[in-house]
C-alpha cells in the first residue's frame, strides 16, 4: 500500500494562493487589466481562486481563461475557451497546479507566442524541479524536492474546500 504524506492542508493552500496574488499585484501594479489562464483541471481551479484574491486586493480587471490540453496525447495541442486574441496588449498569467517536467507549462504558454502581449508570467502551486523543458514558474506556492518516482497529488474542491490537500505519494 502506498503511503501518502500531506504536504499542504486547505489553509496552507489558501495562504499560498493569497501570497501569489500579492506577488502578481506587485509585478503588475500599473496594469488596469490582466488575463489569468488556468490549465485544466486544477490549474484552472487555482486560476479562479487567484482571480478572486486579486479582486479583493486590487482594482485590476481580470479575465479568466481556460487552457485545455490532452496530457495523454503524444502530440500535445493546447486550446482555450476564449479567443487568444483577447490577450493582445495585456499581461497574461498561465497557471498550473504542479510543475514536474515542464511539458504542460511549455504547451500552455506556447498558445500565446503568436499574440502581441505585454508580458507572460507563470504560476505553479507546486514546483518539483524535474524539468526537461526550459520553463520555470515565475510565482511558486511551494518548491518540493522529490525523486522522479514520487507523485504529487493536488486535490481541490471549490464546493468543499475543507477537503483541499496536496499529497506526496
Amino acid at each position: 500500500m502506498n503511503q501518502s504524506l500531506l504536504i499542504l492542508n486547505p489553509q496552507q493552500i489558501q495562504q499560498k494562493i493569497t501570497r501569489i496574488a500579492y506577488q502578481v499585484l506587485e509585478d503588475n501594479i500599473d496594469e488596469s487589466e490582466i488575463v489569468i489562464a488556468g490549465i485544466i483541471d486544477y490549474g484552472y481551479v487555482i486560476a479562479g481562486r487567484l482571480k478572486a484574491e486579486l479582486e479583493k486586493i486590487s482594482g485590476i480587471r481580470i479575465t479568466l481563461m481556460k487552457i485545455l490540453l490532452d496530457k495523454n496525447s503524444t502530440y500535445q495541442e493546447a486550446t482555450t475557451d476564449s479567443p487568444v486574441e483577447l490577450c493582445s496588449n495585456k499581461v497574461v498569467i498561465v497557471v498550473d497546479d504542479v510543475i514536474n517536467t515542464g511539458r504542460t507549462l511549455a504547451y500552455g504558454t506556447g498558445l500565446f507566442l503568436g499574440t502581441p502581449i505585454k508580458k507572460l508570467r507563470t504560476v505553479a502551486l507546486m514546483e518539483r524541479s524535474h524539468r526537461i523543458f526550459p520553463v520555470s514558474p515565475d510565482y511558486i506556492g511551494t518548491e518540493l524536492a522529490t525523486v522522479t518516482k514520487e507523485h504529487v497529488d493536488v486535490l481541490l474542491d471549490d464546493e468543499h474546500r475543507e477537503k483541499d490537500a496536496v499529497y506526496l505519494r
